[in-house]
């Protein structure tokens, strides 16, 4: 099913970004969320991504990836998410790969 077509000036308030994850940590009591802590360039966030049934914590640091940076905040099992890292998945979620990005461009860097 299609889904709403989205003006162009509604795709310019999204503020997309290349990162670099930090950190992984484990949330206690979730059992498909990790603790991100990612760079931006100009500073870190903490993010709250549900990646834990298709990456080890090790796998997930020094990875490149797109971070969607001015969406609302949300407190996720106790931790203050400021922001999402962004994936594919397939219907079921079952299957999951993070979109990520080329070397050599600097972190926090817009996405057009």
């Amino acid at each position: 099913m299609p889904k709403e077509i989205v003006s162009f000036s509604d795709w310019e308030k999204i503020d997309l970004k290349n990162a670099e994850i930090l950190e992984v940590e484990d949330i206690k009591g979730a059992d498909k969320l990790y603790k991100l802590k990612i760079d931006l360039g100009t500073e870190t966030r903490t993010l709250v991504a549900g990646l834990k049934r298709s990456y080890t914590k090790d796998s997930l640091v020094g990875k490149r990836v797109i971070v969607f940076t001015n969406l609302e905040p949300r407190t996720i099992k106790g931790v203050k998410s400021q922001g999402m890292v962004l994936a594919v998945s397939n219907e079921d979620h079952s299957e999951i790969s993070l979109i990520q990005t080329d070397s050599g461009i600097g972190f926090g860097n817009k996405v057009s």
